[in-house]
């Protein structure tokens, strides 16, 4: 396939585009600093963007692919903010251009809490939405900007993020979250990011990705 990957520098973004180039896909790369890509390949393209909130600059990044992936998203309170507008300029540009699937990544605590979640789990979740509320609210405006979008979207939301080689193994639930998911690797994010791509069935649905 032909992807688009955005936030390519980040986390999740650079381990999408290592596991995209490894599985044979045609995968453009749009970073701010090229210098920041550690990743590179016979079937890397890099595209440099500066202006985010400007759609007619990323037509070209997503003209032609099969299917863009985001990485984008606030690293902490500080970026709040930053995920709703940036997603908001993708539908955009990929509107324009007829590109239709897009997969994104999100946060855990915009889904509902299991029925059976253990009351300590219950408890941290509360915390967090308060502490990190600017966080949360920017991502869940980026959800709506989906929502109202004429795209084949799909919400990834996973919990705490670690720095983690990819494993493959790990739990998903579609409109949900993993009973007592507490953490996930970034590179298990990613490949289960690449996977929802040709899923028909998780086609505008959030889902829920754990350890």
């Amino acid at each position: 396939m032909k992807l688009t990957v955005f936030g390519a520098t980040g986390g999740v973004g650079r381990e999408i585009v290592r596991q995209g180039l490894a599985a044979g896909h045609q995968v453009t790369a749009v970073v701010r600093d090229p210098a920041r890509l550690e990743v590179t390949g016979d079937r890397l393209e890099v595209f440099t963007a500066t202006a985010f909130d400007d759609p007619e600059s990323l037509r070209p990044a997503v003209a032609g692919r099969d299917a863009v992936l985001s990485g984008v998203g606030p690293r902490g309170r500080k970026d709040a903010g930053l995920a709703a507008p940036v997603t908001r300029s993708i539908l955009r540009a990929m509107d324009a251009q007829g590109v239709r699937r897009v997969v994104v990544v999100s946060a855990a605590p915009l889904g509902p809490v299991p029925r059976d979640e253990p009351l300590a789990g219950k408890l941290a979740l509360g915390v967090v939405r308060i502490v990190f509320k600017p966080v949360y609210d920017d991502l869940a405006r980026m959800e709506e900007e989906l929502a109202r979008s004429g795209a084949h979207w799909t919400s990834v939301r996973p919990p705490q993020l670690v720095d983690a080689p990819v494993t493959g193994v790990y739990r998903t639930v579609a409109d949900g979250n993993p009973r007592a998911g507490r953490r996930i690797g970034r590179g298990d994010v990613a490949h289960a990011m690449l996977a929802t791509v040709d899923d028909p069935a998780l086609v505008k649905r959030a889902v829920g990705v754990a350890y």
